[in-house]
């Protein structure tokens, strides 16, 4: 199985009204916003989406939402995060059946498996589902690495087509190039190592702070493709004090203030997750509201 992933897929935010029940019709604008900001994908319901704090109901009808809203436009790719293989696959299987066009699949939460429970957790998925799977590695995040042989143990199962890569040791896309080639497609999943990433053989990059400057991260990653690494630096330098936010436990919180102090989209969330306080909450402003102010000029 092929797939023609590449560029910058946003892990998405999901709008919460002050009730603190979804606002489905606002995460279609957020979508829909980014796609018109020249997006070439999206990630629905990962972890800047707060999948872990919705229950199953909830995420079938923010996936329903948002593959509505893109309409076909870019492939909209979900997160499969679940405590366990049962509940993972019912999941992906419902992601499949409203038209997600792939399934972006995670260790087991909570639980830490050894390497070959991890291999049949995600071939348990695999084998119920028609759609192509993007694993995501995390260690920092999950305590779960998924290593070379992991991977190696992968290699037969066709519709296991990418690895989005969260290691923040960057030698990892190497690893995966150096034993498999283009087995895998990757995806350089921290935004504060997407460039080396790039560098280093991804062909996309899932992003948290897309959400709140989609354009200057679609220009970093097509100066990159042109071969305009001049240009490619420049926003890279400019961007990286608010790409170390996706590398922290707040990110979410963080990723959502920006998104709402560039005024697309609100700063709610859902408990245990609360909105950032104090003099957190005013260095992230005020680290956004720099970057708004020094934005690079960008060619598109």
């Amino acid at each position: 199985m092929s797939v023609e992933w590449k560029g910058v897929f946003p892990a998405v935010t999901t709008q919460i009204r002050e009730d603190l029940t979804v606002d489905l019709a606002d995460t279609q604008r957020v979508v829909d916003d980014l796609i018109r900001d020249g997006v070439t994908g999206v990630i629905a319901l990962g972890t800047v989406g707060e999948n872990n704090s919705f229950d199953y109901d909830e995420k079938v009808a923010v996936l329903t939402a948002i593959v509505e809203a893109v309409a076909g436009r870019v492939p909209v790719i979900t997160g499969v995060s679940e405590y366990d293989t049962r509940r993972a696959v019912r999941y992906a299987q419902a992601a499949e059946k409203v038209g997600a066009d792939g399934l972006m699949l995670l260790p087991p939460m909570v639980y830490v498996p050894k390497p070959h429970e991890l291999v049949a957790h995600f071939k348990g998925v695999a084998e119920q589902v028609g759609l192509p799977i993007m694993l995501y590695n995390n260690p920092p995040a999950y305590r779960t690495l998924i290593d070379n042989d992991v991977l190696a143990a992968l290699v037969d199962v066709a519709n296991i087509v990418a690895v989005k890569e969260s290691a923040p040791d960057t030698r990892r896309f190497t690893d995966v190039k150096t034993a498999f080639g283009d087995r895998y497609v990757l995806f350089a999943g921290l935004d504060d190592v997407a460039l080396e990433g790039l560098y280093l053989g991804a062909q996309g990059w899932v992003s948290g702070l897309t959400n709140a400057f989609p354009r200057e991260s679609v220009e970093l990653v097509n100066a990159f493709a042109r071969g305009d690494h001049a240009k490619a630096m420049e926003i890279y330098r400019w961007f990286m004090p608010l790409l170390h936010l996706d590398a922290e436990h707040d990110l979410v919180q963080s990723i959502k203030l920006a998104e709402q102090v560039m005024g697309r989209g609100s700063e709610r969330v859902l408990p245990p997750r609360y909105p950032l306080i104090g003099a957190r909450r005013a260095e992230v402003i005020a680290m956004v509201e720099h970057a708004a102010a020094t934005r690079p000029v960008l060619s598109n």
